[in-house]
């Protein structure tokens, strides 16, 4: 059994230079091929349950699936709650086997987020697994800005919250479906120097590879996120299965020809926070 704590990949990630994807779930079929590519590229994979896989999928559920595939792996996999937005909710990931516990208070008073993600840590460091807050909130394409993270206010949050990794907004946004912009290195560089807490970026599809790869070997990121950019790629792959042959039904059958796509997708994703691009 490989399944371990988000504090368990992100402090090699720091001390060895490189980062750790987590990869954002909607179900079996592109959490199976998350686990299939991290096993040929050799590396860690965080599975992350967010807000939507959880509108479709109970979380007991998405716990189990998560377990049974790291029982499985011949690499170390994270079971990861992504965006918990209450305590109740952060409670019922722990109780379904999740292994890490992302609490978003990150649209709150900055004393109430510290407040609450304080009360999760110490939640998460009982039962023996890791938590993760946000500082500064990542905006949404096309729907809610970004307010960039402070320094002094990332410095008080990773020092009062106990936090094992923390998230933060420095021109980074979610659901980007180019990588026409890039993520501001001054604001993180500020952010690195009055922390030593690994660091994660959300929104990672829309950053480029070039930077995820030099900032995965000379950064305290630790954590990139990526959901559209293998989203997309599944589509694609569902839409080509489902146009090839009009006459199948089973959705059993066209959905086994997205596997070897979403694989091929997943390894490029990784290979960049190896330091690999090709």
């Amino acid at each position: 059994m490989t399944l371990v704590t988000l504090k368990d990949v992100v402090q090699p990630a720091l001390k060895d230079g490189y980062a750790v994807a987590g990869l954002v779930t909607l179900g079996w079929e592109d959490m199976r091929a998350y686990v299939a590519a991290a096993e040929a590229e050799n590396c860690p994979v965080i599975l992350q349950a967010g807000p939507g896989c959880r509108e479709h999928t109970p979380l007991p559920i998405l716990g189990k699936m998560f377990r049974h595939l790291a029982e499985g792996a011949s690499v170390p996999v994270v079971a990861h709650l992504d965006h918990g937005y209450t305590f109740d909710e952060c409670k019922e990931a722990l109780d379904a086997g999740f292994t890490s516990l992302m609490f978003d208070g990150s649209r709150k008073p900055l004393n109430q987020n510290i407040d609450e993600t304080a009360r999760i840590a110490e939640m998460a460091h009982a039962a023996g697994i890791s938590c993760e807050g946000e500082i500064g909130f990542v905006g949404y394409n096309g729907g809610e800005a970004s307010a960039g993270t402070d320094p002094y206010e990332a410095a008080k949050f990773a020092r009062e919250t106990g936090v094992d990794a923390m998230a933060i907004s420095v021109g980074n946004v979610h659901l980007q479906t180019d990588k026409d912009g890039g993520l501001d290195e001054p604001r993180l560089r500020m952010i690195e120097a009055v922390t030593t807490v690994p660091l994660v970026i959300h929104g990672g599809s829309g950053v480029p590879l070039a930077q995820r790869t030099a900032l995965a070997r000379g950064s305290n990121v630790c954590k990139f996120n990526i959901g559209t950019e293998l989203r997309m790629a599944f589509g694609t792959a569902l839409r080509q299965a489902v146009n090839s042959d009009t006459t199948r039904f089973d959705r059993n059958t066209i959905l086994k020809d997205t596997h070897d796509p979403l694989v091929a997708a997943t390894r490029t994703v990784l290979r960049a926070f190896k330091g690999e691009t090709t």
